[in-house]
């Protein structure tokens, strides 16, 4: 058994492994083809910011967008693990934020460079309390949502997923051998927009967890 302490991942962990595309609205939303596998991109562990500590806005963009996420943590490593014994690598969850810099981000895609400008940057991974496992019975099927200044913005369900959270395990760790601390980000509902400085982003899964962080500009 390990020694660190699994519910303070974000203290030691050494990658955060991003799942774009993974729900067909948000897709769409954004303009882009529904995946036929996923996604990829990575996030550094200097993007994860705690609640008591505020979303800085990197001083290139002028289009931050909020994106509110269901994480997996993973307990166990392992490289190439079968869909079938995947959720046995599963510690437990983390409602998670993939804030992105949309203009960057497009900037990117449309001179065919990667995102790290638009994802990577500090504080770009607003995180919850670690959600032990047996918390969530069906992590396929729960209900996410964030509010902005109390308006609600994105609201939706897991089990809009397009690749599941097994298929999502087995995959990545054909790629990338998975570690003890990592966190997969795996879906966001449509309804993403921009924030400014000073508003105020609640977020939560339904009956389980709750966050709130302030958007604060780097002084």
């Amino acid at each position: 058994m390990s020694a660190r302490n699994i519910a303070r991942f974000w203290e030691w962990g050494r990658k955060i492994i991003c799942v774009g595309r993974n729900y067909a609205d948000h897709a769409i939303e954004l303009k882009n083809a529904i995946p036929s596998e996923p996604v990829l991109f990575l996030k550094p562990p200097s993007a994860y910011v705690t609640e008591g500590s505020p979303i800085l806005l990197p001083f290139y963009t002028s289009s931050l967008h909020h994106e509110v996420e269901l994480g997996v943590l993973i307990g166990k490593g392992g490289t190439d693990i079968p869909q079938s014994s995947a959720m046995e690598h599963v510690a437990g969850y983390v409602l998670c934020l993939d804030m992105t810099a949309r203009d960057i981000q497009d900037q990117c895609k449309s001179k065919g460079l990667p995102w790290t400008l638009a994802k990577a940057f500090n504080t770009s991974c607003p995180i919850s309390d670690f959600i032990p496992k047996e918390k969530i019975s069906d992590p396929g099927n729960i209900n996410l949502w964030l509010k902005v200044n109390d308006t609600l913005k994105q609201n939706g369900s897991t089990s809009q997923m397009i690749f599941s959270i097994p298929y999502l395990i087995n995959y990545i760790s054909q790629i990338i051998s998975l570690e003890e601390g990592d966190l997969i980000l795996t879906v966001t509902p449509k309804g993403v927009s921009s924030v400014q400085e000073q508003d105020v982003l609640q977020a939560g899964i339904d009956g389980i967890v709750t966050m709130t962080f302030k958007v604060d500009r780097k002084s």
